[in-house]
């Protein structure tokens, strides 16, 4: 594939999902604080509405109207009759990705990626596979390596359960074992890795728990199906003050303890993996900082 530009760090904290179809939940996303949208082709979209919302999502899509935010577009999945037209009206569009569902090998992220750059996908453009079946789990590390364009997993969780034969549960105790495969794979191959939607809108508690072990467990961020989830999201997948403070302290010490041999912090011993995890910490905190600045 020709070779393309890789984004900047981008924070994927809070990645809210809006439908393409609703001309005023466009506009109101222009003011909502969260990291990403998903502007959406698929689910939220009837069939006879789908042209329209192609076009509104397009024109969204390759506007200057959502600041910091990075916008990407939800097409429908491959082998519907939607999906090539889709395609190339958001390759076109040049969002910051393309979110394709039920992506299921590495062969339908070659076909993925070939077709956006026929379509004349900027190298901006990312493809940003949904990660929602048995297959896609089990073939993960492959799919993740399989293109340089693909710069996200995102977790389809309310289709895997399903595909699963599982059930809700709080704790996500019988889809753990594939959340854990797909950050694997994900962090394999250097890719972002967003966690699934909760979908009690209502339900604050086990949404801020849910939150809570995504971030605990390594994803990036969350997808979103409410505004009002995007504080949360914000607060939960961004490092604490406490963080950034024990942060800086360690890369300080080791700093000051070059050549010294062993470096203790706080009355632990400090290693390389610990300030590269430091790092890390900060790089997100500054990232965070300038997207409120």
């Amino acid at each position: 594939m020709a070779a393309h530009e890789k984004a900047p760090f981008t924070p994927l904290r809070s990645v809210l999902y809006m439908p393409g179809s609703n001309e005023r939940a466009l506009e109101k996303a222009k003011g909502i604080a969260c990291d990403a949208l998903i502007l959406d082709l698929e689910d939220s979209v009837a069939p006879d509405a789908k042209p329209a919302a192609r076009e509104a999502v397009a024109a969204a899509a390759g506007s200057d109207d959502y600041g910091r935010r990075a916008v990407t577009i939800r097409v429908n999945a491959i082998g519907t009759e939607w999906h090539d037209a889709d395609l190339v009206a958001a390759s076109q569009a040049g969002p910051a990705a393309i979110v394709v569902p039920k992506v299921g090998s590495a062969d339908d992220v070659a076909a993925l990626v070939s077709a956006m750059e026929k379509a004349g996908a900027p190298d901006h453009t990312a493809l940003w596979a949904m990660v929602e079946t048995p297959v896609a789990i089990l073939d993960a590390l492959s799919i993740a390596r399989a293109s340089e364009r693909l710069g996200a997993f995102v977790l389809g969780t309310n289709d895997l359960v399903k595909e699963l034969y599982a059930e809700h549960v709080p704790g996500r105790g019988p889809i753990l074992p594939s959340l854990h495969t797909a950050l694997l794979a994900g962090r394999a191959a250097g890719i972002a890795v967003i966690d699934g939607v909760y979908n009690d809108v209502k339900d604050t508690e086990g949404f801020l728990a849910e939150c809570e072990q995504g971030r605990q467990m390594g994803f990036d961020g969350k997808t979103l199906v409410h505004p009002g989830q995007v504080e949360g999201a914000n607060a939960a997948f961004a490092p604490s003050e406490q963080a950034v403070e024990d942060a800086r302290g360690l890369i300080g010490a080791w700093e000051d303890g070059a050549g010294a041999g062993v470096v203790t912090w706080n009355g632990r011993m400090v290693e390389n993996l610990h300030v590269e995890s430091a790092r890390r910490t900060l790089a997100i905190h500054e990232a965070v900082t300038a997207l409120g600045a």
